[in-house]
């Protein structure tokens, strides 16, 4: 059975239930404080904020909660995932016009016939917040065995459209899925709202946008518009990219990490008419979640990205006006808070919230 504890947020302050006190933490902009919003989560995959400040939460398990002042809801209404490996029930985005349409997009792991697919779809949130009403998948990646690489992250563009990220589903070197552009793994989605594709290039599946991607759990939208991912190389060759349509980003051609048994991947680190990223890390930190920060409660921080480290136990910063030997200048703020963290964003109030896989927590930080 589950102990859930859940903490009214007011203001810039958290009033916690039991007289919980938060944690601080050191940081180059100065002591943090990090709060517990709600605990007693089941390996939390994702956040998102509604309008009003309301926050959605989901477990790969296939559960998505609604937290709104000191109640928190189970909503009904979902489809069926499947929970096995790295699958189960992932991204949740909240539309800029949810107050007129109401929708709620979930990506997932599908079942299908074979194995399990990269999914995205969309319901409607009940006026009474307990179910999501008319839920259907608008997008069905092709099936594979296992359950590695589903990808999964949501980003609505500038226009409205979605950008949907997808893995390699572990085909790596042998299958070279990411590779081929007809296929949809390894790859970023364009779709409309409709489940129609936004991009058509020649030669390549409809709504393919960019290929060679290996497992994207990170995206976001950076403040000139362009569309920023963060991927998991193996062992080394994690990476932060600036995508761009009918580019391909490397995987498993060039890669600046090993595979897992210290052999070469592909052809090295470069090659021509392959991408480089912006930012790359070996060894690998596990990246997951991307956020670039507004710097409405920390001005130092305007403009940084942060993400989460699902291997080592911090919350990374990375200063992208400070040019390091892999790309960024980084700070790894780490506490008893940010175990294994999988999501990252910014919040209303301008404070920096995050997901413990390891604590099953909510956190909020902010001076």
């Amino acid at each position: 059975m589950r102990h859930f504890r859940y903490a009214a947020v007011v203001g810039l302050g958290v009033m916690l239930a039991g007289g919980v006190i938060a944690g601080e933490v050191q940081t180059s902009a100065g002591v943090m404080q990090i709060s517990p919003v709600a605990t007693g989560f089941e390996e939390p995959w994702a956040l998102a904020f509604l309008p009003d400040g309301a926050v959605l939460v989901t477990e790969r398990a296939g559960q998505l909660t609604l937290l709104r002042g000191e109640t928190r809801q189970v909503i009904a209404g979902l489809p069926e995932v499947f929970a096995r490996g790295q699958g189960g029930l992932l991204d949740v985005l909240v539309p800029r016009d949810f107050a007129q349409s109401r929708e709620i997009w979930l990506s997932l792991a599908a079942p299908v016939k074979g194995g399990a697919a990269t999914a995205v779809g969309r319901g409607h949130l009940s006026q009474d917040e307990t179910r999501l009403e008319d839920f259907r998948l608008m997008f069905t990646a092709e099936g594979y065995r296992g359950g590695r690489h589903f990808g999964a992250r949501l980003v609505e563009a500038p226009d409205g459209t979605l950008f949907l990220t997808t893995g390699d589903r572990g085909t790596g070197p042998a299958g070279m899925a990411a590779q081929q552009a007809t296929k949809a793994a390894g790859k970023i989605i364009h779709l409309n709202r409709d489940g129609s594709p936004a991009t058509s290039l020649p030669g390549w599946q409809p709504g393919v946008y960019s290929l060679g991607h290996r497992n994207v759990q990170g995206a976001e939208l950076a403040p000139d518009g362009r569309l920023l991912t963060v991927e998991h190389g193996a062992r080394g060759g994690d990476e932060v990219n600036a995508v761009q349509p009918g580019r391909n980003y490397g995987w498993p051609v060039i890669s600046y990490g090993v595979n897992y048994d210290d052999s070469p991947i592909g052809e090295g680190t470069r090659k021509e008419g392959m991408e480089q990223p912006l930012h790359y890390w070996d060894p690998s930190i596990a990246p997951s979640g991307l956020m670039v920060y507004s710097g409405a409660l920390v001005p130092d921080w305007t403009g940084d990205l942060f993400t989460g480290s699902l291997n080592s136990g911090f919350l990374s910063r990375l200063d992208p006006d400070r040019p390091a030997g892999t790309g960024f200048a980084e700070e790894r703020i780490a506490a008893e808070e940010t175990g294994r963290l999988r999501d990252v964003a910014e919040g209303p109030d301008g404070a920096i919230w995050f997901l413990s896989v390891e604590n099953g927590a909510l956190y909020r930080m902010a001076p």
